[in-house]
């Protein structure tokens, strides 16, 4: 994976573009998170967020909760926990249970040390000021408490990168087309150690590696499709390179009955 430009550091981190397009609603989110049902291991995310939050009695806040997955795993299996969800889309908490707020990571309305965890599950990225994101989650958990964060590696997908490329290389021409933005490029599983590091004095890394198989390549498609929020930033005409790819993968699967991606996210698990 190539360094992120400016250009994709100021897309992936516009408040106007995330708020207004890419979390209007759960649309897109959902077709992300939709393609891991045929990801081999299954990881259960949320379950595995409520075993790691096992010790934790209190307050729990899900910083960037999106369409409330986490949240609504921990209604059902932690019922003592008090939750809030905060994330700066409007739109896209308004099939979450309350209560939920909108709220900027960066300035987070919270009191220092009243929460005893904080989650920041696949959204730092997203976050301008991934640094001082991590000083108000530092801040406002209790000494002892804790912070789940998630994200990707820089070699998740690597599949779906491939195809992009190829299906915009016959776009426009060319053997191989310009590469698809990457959501979490600012914040990958090897760099966030780092960034959690400068909060928190313990930092573990819990990799989850799987691989997705297809023998349909709408799943595939729809989590291409998902970035159209993002479409003016790929180089390319979006919607001719997602039906070219849609073509490219009826054909492979036709040849070989499945189509495989191999993923690598992770969850990182930070205390004093």
């Amino acid at each position: 994976m190539t360094e992120p430009s400016a250009a994709h550091d100021a897309a992936v981190t516009d408040r106007g573009r995330l708020a207004g397009s890419a979390y209007s609603s759960d649309r897109d989110l959902a077709a992300r998170q939709s393609l891991y049902r045929w990801q081999t291991p299954r990881h259960d995310l949320p379950g595995i967020v409520a075993e790691k939050l096992s010790g934790v009695r209190g307050r729990v806040v899900d910083v960037g909760c999106g369409n409330g997955t986490f949240m609504q795993r921990l209604r059902r299996d932690r019922p003592d926990l008090h939750l809030l969800g905060l994330d700066i889309a409007p739109g896209i908490l308004t099939g979450v249970p309350g209560p939920v707020a909108v709220a900027d990571a960066t300035r987070l309305p919270l009191a220092t040390g009243s929460v005893d965890a904080a989650l920041a599950l696949h959204m730092l990225y997203h976050v301008p000021d991934i640094p001082q994101a991590v000083r108000e989650l530092s801040r406002v958990v209790a000494r002892d408490g804790l912070v789940i964060a998630s994200t990707n590696s820089g070699r998740d997908k690597a599949g779906l990168d491939d195809l992009w490329q190829r299906a915009a290389g016959d776009v426009l021409g060319v053997e191989r087309g310009p590469a698809r933005i990457s959501l979490s490029a600012r914040f990958t599983l090897e760099k966030a150690p780092a960034f959690l590091g400068e909060g928190f004095g313990r930092v573990e890394t819990i990799e989850l590696p799987g691989t997705i198989t297809v023998r349909d390549p709408e799943p595939v498609i729809a989590h291409m499709a998902s970035y159209q929020a993002w479409a003016d930033q790929h180089d390319v005409p979006f919607e001719a390179t997602i039906e070219r790819a849609r073509t490219v993968l009826v054909e492979h699967i036709a040849r070989y009955g499945t189509f495989e991606v191999t993923c690598l996210g992770g969850m990182l698990v930070c205390r004093r």
